[in-house]
């Protein structure tokens, strides 16, 4: 008798280890492990802030959540990094910029004023210039609109970061720098915000500008409006705008887009206006 239980025992161990879960159905599909039947109902994941998400660890690779904050939506985690999934219009979007970038490549067509991947062209790089490749176009990219209108440079107390590029193709850096200095806050300070804005393009290496590359920005800001209006975009306030380019401890480089005039600016203190850049 002692060997029958065992014997039972062991098949409805063997039936449940292999059994498929039903949730609203007695028949679950034989393929699925969990199968949820409903006409009035649907199945809720977990919603919970960028921060919240990225407090995960470790995370399982395929694991998904809804993020609510930020570029809200649904994410999953590739084994490495969390992905969003995106809806028919922005893949449509991202299919368009893609043939755009192909025609003006393929014509070796680019220049100052273009839509480019998301944002305007508004400088090209030239010989001695860092991202300069001989017999190739490449340059830097304004999104069509502000990020901020008011946010301040550092993201806590008083401190040298060591971003002191000024000269174009040194904002990059910068913004790397700067970040890794000031922790993982991506919303926060102008930097952080500057490298999180996608553009609604698959691009995530948007920086803020050197001070150099911010005035490029100024000198060609009527072109850059022109194309940003036509684009779902907006125009450059007459406001001050940061830069990249650490000045000492204390401040950091701004330029006023009203007349052009550049000054140094308390980086804790004094919030100001943001527009990302990117280079192709």
């Amino acid at each position: 008798m002692k060997k029958l239980f065992t014997f039972l025992a062991a098949v409805l161990l063997t039936a449940t280890t292999y059994a498929q879960v039903g949730i609203g159905t007695t028949t679950p599909d034989a393929s699925s492990a969990l199968d949820i039947t409903s006409t009035t109902k649907g199945l809720l994941m977990p919603r919970m802030t960028a921060a919240q998400r990225d407090a995960i660890s470790p995370a399982a690779t395929g694991l998904m959540i809804y993020q609510t904050d930020g570029t809200a939506g649904f994410y999953y985690y590739n084994g490495s990094s969390w992905e969003g999934y995106y809806s028919k219009n922005e893949v449509d979007t991202l299919i368009a910029n893609l043939q755009t970038q192909i025609t003006q490549i393929t014509n070796n067509a680019i220049s100052v004023g273009d839509f480019l991947q998301g944002g305007v062209v508004f400088h090209l790089f030239e010989e001695g210039e860092t991202g300069y490749v001989a017999g190739q176009i490449h340059g830097l990219i304004a999104a069509v609109a502000d990020q901020s209108s008011g946010i301040r440079w550092y993201n806590g107390s008083y401190d040298t970061t060591g971003a002191t590029g000024t000269v174009i193709g040194t904002g990059a850096t910068n913004t790397t720098t700067i970040i890794s200095e000031q922790g993982p806050t991506e919303t926060s300070y102008a930097a952080g915000l500057a490298r999180a804005y996608t553009g609604g393009t698959t691009h995530t290496d948007w920086f803020l500008p050197s001070k150099d590359e911010l005035n490029k920005m100024y000198l060609n800001k009527a072109t850059i409006n022109t194309t940003a209006a036509a684009n779902s975009g907006s125009d450059f306030s007459a406001n001050n705008y940061w830069s990249s380019t650490e000045y000492d401890s204390n401040t950091a480089w701004v330029q006023y887009f009203g007349n052009g005039g550049q000054g140094y600016y308390d980086k804790v203190n004094t919030y100001v206006s943001v527009r990302a850049v990117r280079a192709f």
